[in-house]
């Protein structure tokens, strides 16, 4: 009896040196997140979320400036001046594709229909522009959360310390728009943002010196009605106000450069939208 256990043990120890390993069930991050939406613009099936932008070239008013973020760098933007000279601002943050001609567009949109506003679309990959979904994620994951904070900060002392500022964003310009209110404490007056990623540090939260529109899609995969639930809540928690507007409609239904726009919805968020800008920087 103990000559077969032998050979048994000794058979399975054979086996278990000469068979090939099993793939383990859960593999450690090997290194820390770039920032708070990396980890989600690596995923494979929030990636496809993103349709290939359609081809657009912007040909309008407005001018490339410079300015010293807070990291020493130089940082850059798309700027659009108000037509008499004003303390109001607004900073537009990209979409995840980076600082294309379709946000540029945008920037142009709001400027006209807020008057006398400076408008300043921050570009927060500086100079990279993803074209594909593959590209987009990268350069999320790749851009640390020190650097887009220093553009931020650069950006609101570029407006200069008797600015009054309102920002609003897509995505992952969403996700920086709320921080930019975080940030820019008394400065900031307004924030929207577009399924964007919200913050979940309550202590963060109670940072914000104004209420925030929040406007998401009821099919958004990336961004679904459990997290907008959630961020609801957590803004009840720091005692402060946020608006939700739920559109049916997927994720990133307000881009015109993606094949699934939403003209209807779009068009309403956008209403909505200038007329919270407008209440907030009159």
């Amino acid at each position: 009896m103990k000559a077969i256990f032998f050979l048994v043990t000794i058979f399975l120890l054979k086996m278990s040196l000469t068979a090939p390993d099993a793939p383990p069930t859960n593999i450690p991050l090997c290194h820390t997140p770039a920032n708070a939406m990396s980890e989600l613009a690596a995923n494979a099936d929030f990636q496809m979320l993103h349709e290939t932008p359609l081809p657009f070239t912007y040909q309008g008013a407005g001018e490339t400036v410079t300015f010293q973020a807070a990291d020493g760098k130089t940082a850059s933007g798309f700027l659009l001046k108000s037509p008499k000279k004003s303390d109001k601002w607004l900073f537009v943050y990209q979409e995840w594709w980076g600082l294309n001609d379709y946000v540029k567009q945008e920037a142009a949109k709001l400027h006209k229909d807020l008057g006398d506003v400076n408008v300043l679309a921050l570009d927060m990959y500086d100079g990279k522009v993803g074209t594909t979904r593959e590209e987009a994620g990268k350069l999320v994951q790749s851009t640390p959360a020190e650097r887009l904070a220093a553009i931020t900060k650069g950006g609101i002392q570029y407006a200069g310390a008797n600015a009054k500022i309102a920002s609003i964003g897509w995505c992952f310009g969403g996700m920086l728009s709320l921080q930019n209110a975080i940030a820019g404490g008394s400065q900031v007056v307004g924030c929207v943002m577009y399924y964007g990623r919200p913050e979940s540090d309550i202590e963060k939260l109670k940072k914000l010196n104004t209420d925030v529109l929040g406007i998401f899609g009821s099919q958004d995969q990336g961004i679904p009605p459990a997290t907008v639930a959630k961020f609801e809540e957590d803004m009840k928690a720091a005692g402060k106000k946020v608006t939700i507007k739920m559109y049916d409609a997927v994720h990133a239904f307000a881009n015109p450069s993606n094949p699934k726009y939403d003209a209807n919805a779009a068009a309403d968020a956008y209403k909505l939208s200038l007329e919270y800008l407008k209440k907030k920087l009159g």
